[in-house]
């Protein structure tokens, strides 16, 4: 059986440490302060790192948690209603890329992992943008 990228990362449990540090860095570094400010205008950060758990689990192979609760995955749909900047996706992407650093997540399924959570970061952006 193949695994997942969520087998890789260590289940579960691993992917809610990741998600919560991530969060810890969102709201205690200088990247994260639009970050936070955009969740303000929704339900709030708590509320958005269970949600992100969800949505991570079925991103990576595992349970489809999000899909489950609300029916669909459409990343666009789901940030429809914020407006994202380019700097807003970096800002995301370096403070991930940060979270899965800190706990020690490498290897080749990781770099995948980056390059796609890069392409669904950029393809979120909707703020900002020449027509």
């Amino acid at each position: 059986m193949t695994q997942t990228v969520l087998d890789k990362i260590g289940g579960e449990d691993a992917l809610r440490a990741l998600v919560a540090h991530f969060y810890d860095l969102v709201e205690s570094q200088p990247e994260g302060q639009q970050i936070v400010h955009l969740h303000m205008d929704g339900h709030g950060i708590a509320h958005t790192r269970e949600e992100q758990f969800n949505f991570m689990s079925g991103f990576m192979g595992g349970r489809q948690y999000y899909m489950e609760k609300h029916r669909h995955m459409n990343v666009r749909e789901i940030h429809a209603h914020v407006p994202i900047t380019t700097q807003d996706a970096e800002d995301w992407l370096t403070l991930m890329d940060r979270a899965l650093s800190d706990l020690g997540h490498s290897g080749a399924h990781i770099d995948r992992l980056r390059s796609t959570l890069r392409r669904v970061a950029m393809i979120l952006v909707n703020e900002g943008q020449v027509a």
